[in-house]
């Protein structure tokens, strides 16, 4: 039977190849830095990598790891349970306390990945006869936790405020019991920041709950790192917040649901990600505790991160480079073709620059693009070699 699936599949994999759509996966032979050696997938060496979420360089920092250690010694490898069995430890709920302090919120709920969080909220918190308005650019953990759920589907064209308004009403001329307002807190691939105080205000009027994913934010976005309901200063008006400990936060993996008391008691109570997969490594939660004490005092990496990101920004657009406007370390160079955009990046990596290519289904068909991102942790020199190295690329490129 398998034979004739083969065939099919080999097609299809050779499309994705043709169209310039395949994403290969390059293996790296270091540490997550700011400079990683590159074994397999693209030119062997020594590479700046300018394509990681590490936002705070805080993936190698040696108190971060010095902590990992620590706990593999206090708390084992791995829990080889769900959280209502035998699967929470002490360093479980102290994380979650952090958190809920950190994000200014009543109580946080820890996942496996943010995509499971996303993953778990809407079909728990969401009936039949309720209502969920979404950004257009959602992340797609936020998507299909929405197809998960029974509720009424709107959604809303990328930061248009007049267009969530049209849709709020539409819900409530539908009947809806509950509504559900829910966004990025800055959009994945374009680094565009959601407006917060606007959807709040929205929100307000029409009685409606609101949902922030602040994955690419917490932690370094806000005076103190808290995201954007901080930056906007709306963190007190904001019901639920999801988020990630694998970028800004350590870099690893997990995720979390920070949220009034009630919305995390049902969660814990009903959201099957959380009761059917297994607990948050402990090595991973006692790691991330680490980083929240090191966020208490990151001002230097925040302020570092800001300055490298306007440096290649401002060079990039000196250059007559195409990038989407904004001030956040995601700094999307628009290329628009695919093939065209997979090929800079295989000819900046031949310049020891490690960048990724972008294009479809991830993003739109004809906005192919190479997103860059800072870190903290780069010199001003990685970052004037990094443009240099793109000048050079689309010099070949075009030549």
């Amino acid at each position: 039977m398998f034979t004739s699936v083969r065939d099919d599949l080999r097609a299809t994999l050779d499309e994705i190849r043709a169209a310039g759509l395949h994403k290969p996966e390059r293996v790296i032979g270091t540490p997550q830095s700011a400079t990683v050696e590159v074994t397999a997938g693209g030119r062997p060496g020594e590479v700046l990598n300018f394509c990681a979420n590490n936002y705070l360089g805080l993936a190698d920092h040696p108190e971060v790891v010095a902590a990992a250690h620590q706990a593999l010694d206090r708390w084992g490898y791995g829990m080889a349970s769900v959280r209502f069995i035998c699967g929470t430890q002490e360093v479980h709920k102290e994380l979650e306390a952090r958190l809920s302090a950190f994000l200014g919120q009543e109580d946080t709920i820890l996942y496996s990945s943010c995509f499971d969080a996303n993953g778990g909220v809407f079909e728990t918190l969401l009936g039949a006869e309720d209502a969920v308005i979404s950004d257009a650019l959602n992340h797609a953990s936020i998507i299909d936790g929405i197809r998960l759920s029974k509720a009424r589907r709107f959604r809303y064209a990328n930061r248009d405020m007049a267009d969530l308004e049209r849709q709020l009403k539409e819900a409530d001329e539908g009947g809806a019991r509950r509504k559900l307002v829910v966004t990025d807190g800055v959009f994945s691939m374009d680094g565009y920041v959601a407006p917060l105080r606007e959807i709040c205000d929205l929100a307000d009027r029409y009685g409606a709950m609101v949902m922030v994913d602040d994955s690419h934010a917490v932690g370094f976005v806000g005076p103190g790192g808290r995201g954007t309901p901080e930056l906007h200063g709306v963190m007190d008006r904001v019901d639920i917040i999801t988020g990630t400990l694998g970028k800004a936060l350590g870099g690893a993996s997990g995720g979390y649901v920070a949220a009034r008391a009630e919305i995390v008691a049902l969660l814990r109570q009903r959201s099957r990600p959380y009761l059917f997969s297994n607990t948050l490594a402990p090595v991973i939660a006692a790691a991330s505790l680490k980083v929240l004490d090191l966020l208490e005092s990151a001002d230097d990496l925040r302020v570092r991160l800001a300055e490298n990101t306007s440096l290649f920004r401002s060079r990039m657009t000196a250059e007559g480079f195409d990038i989407l406007p904004g001030d956040h370390a995601i700094a999307p160079v628009m290329i628009g073709d695919a093939a065209k955009a997979g090929r800079m990046a295989e000819l900046l990596l031949e310049r020891g620059v490690y960048v990724i290519g972008f294009s479809y289904p991830v993003v739109p068909q004809g906005q192919a693009r190479i997103r860059v991102q800072l870190s903290a942790a780069h010199s001003t020199a990685d970052v004037n070699r990094a443009v240099d190295a793109f000048v050079a690329a689309r010099a070949e490129l075009e030549g």
